[in-house]
């Protein structure tokens, strides 16, 4: 198995240090890492290369570069990267996120179990800031929510569909590369206007059973976005964005 791990970067100079580290300390160290910077006006390349010259006995790192703005553009971009350089397997985190110690893992033994598609739990990370009650419980409150919605939701109902909706967050997923393939990739979109994960699960679904959840693909994400949006208005972003905030790209630094 040729496992890489691809993690699009928007101006993430301050936060990609975290999710780096936390790869570095995997217990499964098998794998290639490549950020694809999308765009940044700040540091995001500089801060990936000095933290690949400091581990220089870590994981493979490479960076490339993805001018169209855009989550579902730059996941896009590092998968065919990582596809074309001999990838069999590739699981995605993003530059807010810290994957367990045993995610890398536990990726590989659900593949070897005979999934094709793979995600796990989102909880909140605790290390950005002082989480509220609120926070702590909210997120993964918020997750279950958006997933149960998911469900019930017209765009995922189709009689084309080979089996049941599933919430999958592009920071805690992993594919085959000849699944990706297949199904088309994620959609070279922006967050804002399409939700690359559900489009790519959907496209999974009308092809393949072989895809599910395992409890210990686990991946720790940020909070900003709710706490910049509120309760309601995160809720309204998940679904379906009904609620589009004027500022998308929220950064630790604009909420302290």
């Amino acid at each position: 198995m040729n496992l890489w791990v691809v993690i699009p970067a928007y101006d993430e100079e301050r936060s990609i240090g975290a999710t780096l580290r936390r790869l570095a300390e995997q217990t499964d160290p098998g794998f290639t890492l490549v950020v694809v910077d999308n765009g940044s006006t700040d540091g995001t390349a500089d801060a990936v290369r000095a933290f690949a010259a400091a581990h220089p006995g870590g994981p493979e790192v490479r960076i490339v570069t993805e001018p169209q703005k855009g989550t579902g553009a730059a996941a896009d971009t590092g998968f065919r990267h990582a596809i074309t350089a001999g990838a069999t397997h590739v699981a995605r985190t993003d530059a807010d996120c810290l994957p367990d110690p045993g995610w890398i893992a536990a990726v590989k033994g659900a593949f070897a179990d005979g999934l094709e598609l793979v995600s796990g739990p989102l909880r909140p990370r605790t290390d950005e800031f002082a989480l509220r009650f609120w926070e702590r419980r909210l997120l993964p409150a918020v997750i279950s929510t958006a997933a149960l919605f998911g469900r019930f939701r017209p765009g995922n109902q189709d009689p084309a569909y080979l089996g049941p909706y599933v919430m999958m967050p592009g920071c805690n997923l992993a594919i085959t590369a000849d699944l990706y393939e297949r199904a088309g990739g994620f959609p070279r979109t922006r967050i804002e206007d399409v939700h690359e994960d559900r489009a790519l699960v959907n496209r999974v679904r009308r092809l393949t059973r072989a895809y599910g959840l395992r409890k210990d693909v686990l991946v720790h994400g940020s909070v900003r976005r709710l706490r910049a949006y509120g309760l309601v208005g995160t809720l309204g972003w998940y679904a379906d964005h009904r609620h589009t905030p004027e500022i998308v790209d929220i950064r630790i630094g604009d909420l302290r």
